[in-house]
């Protein structure tokens, strides 16, 4: 059995091909809808976070062959358990990550490194600013940008109960929260940015294979400052950007079980 770590729009696919190539596969989220996605594919699923130790008794327990982490780039705490949990093991971990986007040296193209970072370029710039970087961070940028009477701070994320009482507690108002879930058109993006007369976006490099992010490409379009906050530098070890790839790994780690 392959155990995967899934937390990005091509993750499901990805377990899809794993299982099509002979794999059986338990698949892992964080969120109920994330679950309901797999299990509707027929996935098995396993919902909510582990810790290292959780995550090796279960790979003994479930004679887990692989370790396969397609979760988000960002999710550094999850990499850091899988990786941990599959050496504990003596298991393969082998990541999953999407090519990093395509960008020409655009002047209104600012890469950063940190939330923070993106915070206080935000503050420098002025103006309109909407975040795509969902809630976990919400605390960084209305500690620096609430409260400027230059500065209209609006916050896209997920429409979950917990993500508005964490909009409420830290002052957000509520014309200033979308609630939403992607993935987002061209067209969708466009219409927000006229909407809330967005003259910078913040957002996560999340990755698209061969092209830049569309709602990156839409906003500089329009003449909006991206701030894009650049991945984490993680050392992975085995790393594909392509399935292929992965699901080799996975045949060569199964023959050497079976020698």
């Amino acid at each position: 059995m392959i155990f995967m770590l899934c937390g990005t729009s091509d993750a499901r696919e990805l377990a899809l091909q794993i299982r099509d190539n002979g794999f059986s596969v338990l698949t892992s989220v964080v969120t109920e809808s994330a679950a309901a996605s797999l299990s509707e594919a027929g996935l098995d699923v396993r919902t909510g976070r582990m810790t290292a130790d959780e995550m090796a008794a279960m790979i003994r327990e479930q004679e887990i062959l692989a370790v396969v982490d397609a979760s988000h780039p960002f999710a550094e705490e999850a990499h850091a358990n899988a990786m941990a949990a599959a050496r504990e093991s003596g298991v393969p971990y082998i990541r999953y990550e999407r090519a990093g986007l395509v960008y020409d040296n655009h002047p209104l193209l600012h890469i950063v490194s940190s939330y923070e970072e993106a915070a206080l370029e935000a503050k420098q710039l002025k103006g309109s600013v909407m975040l795509t970087t969902g809630s976990k961070t919400l605390g960084t940028f209305t500690k620096h940008l609430l409260g400027d009477p230059e500065i209209r701070l609006v916050a896209r994320m997920l429409p979950r109960l917990d993500n508005m009482e964490k909009c409420g507690e830290l002052g957000m108002e509520q014309k200033n929260i979308i609630a939403m879930q992607g993935p987002f058109s061209r067209e969708m993006n466009e219409a927000l940015y006229k909407h809330y007369g967005t003259t910078v976006m913040v957002t996560k490099e999340s990755g698209r294979t061969g092209a830049v992010d569309e709602k990156v490409q839409s906003a500089l379009e329009l003449g909006i400052h991206v701030l894009l906050i650049s991945r984490p530098e993680v050392e992975f070890g085995t790393v594909f950007d392509h399935f292929d790839g992965v699901i080799d790994a996975l045949c060569t780690a199964k023959e050497k079980t079976s020698i």
